[in-house]
């Protein structure tokens, strides 16, 4: 195994474990505010005891979240020194603000959100929970920022040495790429908090325990949940996919498997690449679905792998091809239990409906799932670029650091993320077993104190 495999695997593992984290706590901050926002305005106090349930959850995630984001942004300088060196410039001006002003931002009001009640006014408590929901979410846009530029640069020259440089900061705020994949990846992590909150809520309502929290929960997650389903396959889906077939046409080429071109492309449902016979195997293909989603009209070409030169294609493609299918179906999945739930809901029958509830509360896990899948999509589907028609991920890798000293710290980073996932477990399941108004009364009854 060569030391650029074992780099790219290294943080492959450290940006998909980290990232476990903030897409649920992103998700939460937005559902926190709805139940702070619920609670304001009709006295209920139930949602205010809601909203300091999940904001112990949220504070956990995002401890963990912090812990394994710093070792991440370090094998910048480890890793992948030499992309860090000649694209510093660049990419590292959205990561300090997003440091500076986000995460602090975040942070500091989480603190205050989490111990200040008794002190704050009602009003004051809800800004507090509104600007850690804007914390996260700014931070994420800056994240998204330095990853849209790997994806589609833009606003920068290169420097007699060889080094980028930003030519227009507000260029690269809006780049368009970063704008769209940023909604995609919100809709993402609300659909996580969504799911989270309506699993919880689903057992405390099978298991008659805390009923009355549960279904809070429940309202709130599915509403949420059927909102952001439906945002995250239009437009936020479908802005993505045509906005990658017109910039990387092969990372869509090998995402679909379409490995020549045609006119009425059909999208395959079912099948396994072959790449050495540049064919899907077993194919389930609907006719002319892939020309009609991505031009609008079911005759149009598709450009194939055919037009792309072999040592341009994703790689591994057999992982991207899985995983973008893994990501689609499991995107409809969540769309259609949604829906059901929704409906049962304004039917005023899902609390009782043990057949959905299961459902809700078993698929929890899967939308951690979509979301590595779709970030593994992008990111192999940027391959073999680091910067995409710039810098070949070849020449970003630190050359000095061996395969073998990879191979080590990566073995330690995963033998720590195995304690720290243990410890995460057992800290929320603690939480969940206790509820809602064990949580609550802990929460308030903490010292607070104004220096």
């Amino acid at each position: 195994m060569t030391a650029l495999l074992l780099h790219r695997i290294h943080f492959g593992f450290t940006i998909t474990y980290h990232y476990l984290f903030p897409q649920l706590t992103v998700g939460l901050a937005l559902l926190i505010v709805v139940l702070k926002s619920i609670a304001l305005r009709n006295q209920d106090e139930r949602y205010n005891q809601a909203a300091r349930f999940w904001a112990r959850i949220f504070a956990i995630n995002f401890l963990l979240g912090v812990v394994t984001g710093i070792p991440m942004e370090f094998q910048f300088g480890t890793n992948w020194s030499q992309f860090a060196r000649v694209t510093g410039g660049v990419i590292g001006q959205p990561l300090a603000m997003e440091g500076v002003f986000s995460f602090f931002l975040e942070s500091a009001f989480l603190g205050l959100f989490l111990f200040g009640e008794r002190r704050l006014s009602p009003l004051a408590h809800w800004a507090s929970a509104f600007l850690v929901f804007l914390g996260s979410w700014i931070s994420g846009y800056f994240i998204i920022v330095s990853n849209a530029w790997m994806q589609h640069p833009v606003a920068y020259r290169v420097l007699p040495n060889g080094q980028y440089e930003v030519t227009s900061f507000w260029g690269l705020l809006t780049n368009p790429w970063a704008l769209i994949q940023y909604a995609h990846n919100m809709s993402g992590a609300v659909i996580t908090g969504a799911f989270a909150m309506c699993a919880v809520g689903a057992f405390y309502v099978l298991e008659d325990r805390f009923s009355e929290s549960g279904k809070i929960f429940l309202r709130v997650g599915v509403v949420a949940g059927v909102i952001a389903c439906i945002a995250q396959i239009f437009p936020t889906g479908d802005m993505q996919g045509k906005y990658m077939a017109k910039h990387q046409s092969a990372a869509v080429a090998a995402m679909e498997g379409l490995f020549h071109t045609e006119r009425g492309a059909g999208i395959v449902l079912l099948g396994q690449p072959n790449e050495q016979k540049q064919t899907i195997d077993n194919p389930l293909v609907v006719n002319d679905v892939l020309s009609f989603l991505i031009y609008g009209t079911p005759k149009a070409v598709v450009e194939g792998l055919d037009r792309v030169p072999r040592d341009q294609w994703p790689e591994p493609l057999p992982l991207l091809y899985y995983a973008y299918h893994i990501m689609a179906g499991l995107g409809t999945y969540f769309a259609l239990l949604m829906a059901v739930a929704a409906f049962l809901l304004w039917r005023g029958k899902l609390f009782a409906t043990r057949w959905a509830l299961w459902p809700l509360m078993l698929s929890f896990p899967l939308p951690y799932i979509a979301n590595t899948a779709g970030w593994m999509t992008a990111e192999i589907g940027r391959q073999p670029w680091v910067v995409y028609g710039l810098i070949r991920t070849s020449a970003g890798y630190s050359k000095n650091v061996s395969a073998g000293n990879g191979l080590f710290t990566l073995l330690g980073f995963m033998g720590m993320y195995s304690a720290l996932s243990i410890l995460f477990v057992i800290l929320v399941y603690h939480i969940i077993a206790n509820g809602p108004e064990r949580a609550a009364s802990a929460q308030v009854a903490e010292p607070f104190t104004v220096a």
